[in-house]
């Protein structure tokens, strides 16, 4: 019994390691293309309606995506799911995260979307990594991040010898701004967003927002 549990484990191979896609329920199917069209450059590849006789819970779909892939993302579009404002409060998805290749990158990307009206909720510095969350139409936290040592083997070090309290700091997207048009590199900014937090070593100097 015990060989034929180990043949059986082999033969499942490695775990899948990227995410394929993910769904979500809207009553507001255009609003939320739309969005995650400018936020992510998702390409709606397909949508569908769906016949009242197929008595389906759901009225449409949309595929889209930003890569090669045919979608990333499938919204399903019930047009009489309530409204929920208190949606992070609830034992529900908490967020979805992308990340930039570089700081740069998501510097560029908070720029573009400022330009275009679509505000972040926060913006934090977790050490490993760098994060400014939106919300979409519906209120769904999406993440977009950056590696701040630029590999992945450094940041899961880090995570794995990090304190227990987990330090985090709240930071102003628009100091982040000023420190690139200075010329300033991606670790000097990191730096100088945290230092109080990490001299402090203590996770109430920066409070997580209410929604989150």
């Amino acid at each position: 019994m015990a060989k034929r549990l180990e043949l059986l484990f082999a033969a499942w191979g490695p775990d899948p390691t990227p995410i394929d896609n993910y769904g979500l329920i809207t009553a507001n199917l255009d609003a939320m293309i739309d969005w995650y069209r400018k936020v992510l450059g998702m390409t709606l590849n397909h949508r569908a309606a769906m016949p009242e006789a197929r008595n389906a819970p759901f009225s449409a779909m949309a595929f889209v995506s930003n890569d090669e892939a045919d979608h990333r993302i499938v919204l399903f579009e019930m047009p009489r799911v309530p409204a929920d404002s208190n949606r992070r409060g609830r034992g529900s998805l908490q967020h979805v995260a992308f990340q930039c290749q570089t700081f740069d990158d998501l510097l560029g990307t908070y720029a573009r979307l400022k330009g275009l009206g679509i505000l972040p909720q926060w913006a934090a510095d977790h050490g490993l990594g760098t994060a400014i969350y939106y919300a979409d139409p519906d209120g769904n936290i999406v993440e977009i991040n950056a590696n701040n040592y630029g590999n992945t083997w450094t940041a899961t070090e880090h995570m794995k010898t990090v304190p227990t309290t987990m330090v985090q700091a709240a930071i102003k997207c628009r100091s982040w701004m000023a420190a690139a048009a200075t010329s300033a590199s991606d670790l000097r900014i990191h730096f100088g967003s945290a230092r109080v937090a990490w001299r402090s070593r203590t996770p109430s100097r920066s409070k997580w927002p209410a929604r989150f």
